[in-house]
């Protein structure tokens, strides 16, 4: 048989095929290799939402309220109608919100043990006067608020029953970013509604929430979803889905539960004492940026920065001082400033914590007598600066020293009132009123007192040098990074 030569139109057309045909069917291999399979989450919707149960709190008006103007009539789907709701009191004056004399909130929660305990979401009984629980299977209860913890938004619920089906625990710090996590709830009152997503973060702080790590999910979460379950793929809670980011009301990516750890720390306090116990340590502190961790000789930026201490607080008889950096609490690393709250939160009140802290640039150990912690109560004062003028410097200030009276006032025994600030100062945000106490420069703190001081400390700064101030201002004070003028 005649084979046909390198040059032949046949044998040219048959190496095209070949070529052609692999070229089709590479993409083809490589998309099979590298196939993801996605989680089927039938079975753990199945087993896991007869724990899964619904909440609805009556609160009652006491009287109606005759509002001084009409309000319009509204359709329920209008975007203004639940902002109507939630702060116009509903009346028979207004009509276009309804005229039931109860209100009635709805949200979910999840069964924790055979014998009746469900926890749910503080806000979502907050207020209630009668509670109702209903299970997968349509059963309704009347529950008992065992107790609520408004900090940490948890609440714990009894109903009368009996082998219930109940929830597994899980691991919240095994969970990782990017895994999958699925939610169970009743979102608008839609019951057993069932959606998924992944972590998209751990550890995240919000707003007036410093002692809960919330994990962040893409889960859509919706109004009613406050109070259930966050699952893993095993099968196991990992966390109690609480808010939500939103420009509208409804879900827009960014969901956030209290993990499940923390939650049952509270129950757990709240089941047998009735409130949750906190520590505190009487310090007030701010995160270490780059800048800061240079001034203050830091290995790294890490730790929280002490910027000021409570008068004879737990942290002041233990020998904490302005400038100290806690870069661990009872073993604990402090990465950032938004840890220290919640491990301190954590510790017993009376215990006794070992600490360690960078002082000048040197570790050092100490060990606190936590205290109890409660809310403070904030009253920031104004001050005027008057005195004597300081001359401008590289820092971009004009300082004095304060009067006997205010001194008295402000009740402060060292430190240069602010005049004027301009340059490197102002772009810190320093501004007159503001009090410096000290200045930190190459990892050594300087006490201000006298204007003297100040002006000794910054006669040798060089072009563009980083130092910081420590600033009070109101009832606290912080540590500010500057670059002295070139």
């Amino acid at each position: 048989m005649k084979r046909p030569s390198a040059h032949s139109p046949d044998w040219a057309l048959r190496v095209f095929v070949v070529v052609l045909c692999a070229w089709l069917l590479l993409p083809l291999g490589t998309v099979g290799a590298a196939e993801i399979v996605l989680p089927d989450f039938r079975v753990l919707a199945a087993q896991q939402g007869a724990a899964v149960v619904n909440i609805s709190a009556t609160q009652r008006s006491e009287a109606p309220v005759r509002m001084p103007f009409r309000l319009p009539e509204l359709d329920e789907s209008d975007p203004m109608f639940d902002f109507f709701r939630k702060f116009i009191p509903r009346t028979p004056d207004n009509p276009g919100l309804g005229a039931d004399p109860e209100d009635r909130s709805l949200g979910s929660g999840f069964i924790i043990g055979a014998d009746g305990y469900i926890l749910t979401n503080a806000h979502v009984i907050e207020g209630a006067e009668e509670v109702l629980v209903r299970l997968a299977d349509k059963r309704e209860y009347d529950a008992t608020v065992i107790g609520a913890d408004v900090r940490s938004d948890i609440a714990l619920l009894h109903i009368d029953a009996a082998d219930l089906p109940h929830v597994v625990l899980g691991d919240p710090e095994a969970l990782q970013v990017g895994e999958w996590v699925l939610a169970i709830g009743s979102p608008f009152g839609f019951e057993q509604s069932v959606t998924a997503g992944i972590v998209s973060a751990k550890g995240r702080s919000l707003p007036d929430e410093n002692f809960v790590p919330f994990i962040q999910t893409d889960v859509a979460i919706n109004p009613g979803n406050s109070g259930g379950p966050l699952f893993n793929l095993r099968g196991e809670v990992v966390g109690i889905n609480s808010q939500i980011y939103s420009r509208t009301g409804g879900f827009m990516g960014l969901s956030f539960a209290i993990p499940i750890d923390v939650a049952m720390d509270v129950q757990a306090q709240l089941r047998t004492q009735g409130r949750v116990e906190r520590g505190r340590i009487g310090v007030s502190i701010q995160e270490v940026t780059r800048d800061l961790a240079d001034s203050f000789g830091l290995p790294r930026p890490a730790g929280a920065l002490v910027s000021m201490v409570e008068p004879e607080g737990p942290a002041a008889r233990a020998g904490v001082m302005q400038g100290d950096v806690i870069v661990r609490f009872n073993a604990r690393v402090v990465e950032s400033s938004a840890d220290l709250p919640r491990i301190v939160a954590a510790a017993r009140p009376g215990s006794r914590a070992q600490v360690e802290i960078y002082r000048g640039g040197v570790p050092e150990a100490l060990e606190i007598e936590v205290g109890e912690w409660q809310d403070p109560e904030q009253a920031p004062e104004q001050a005027a600066a008057q005195g004597p003028a300081q001359a401008p410097n590289r820092l971009g200030l004009e300082l004095a020293e304060p009067t006997a009276v205010q001194r008295r006032e402000r009740g402060i025994e060292s430190g240069l009132l602010v005049q004027r600030a301009q340059g490197p100062a102002a772009r810190a945000e320093i501004v007159p009123g503001d009090l410096v106490l000290a200045l930190v420069r190459k990892g050594q703190q300087i006490r201000l007192g006298k204007l003297a001081d100040f002006e000794h400390a910054v006669a040798g700064l060089a072009p563009g040098e980083q130092v910081t101030l420590l600033v009070h201002r109101g009832d606290g004070a912080s540590f500010v990074s500057l670059r002295a003028a070139r």
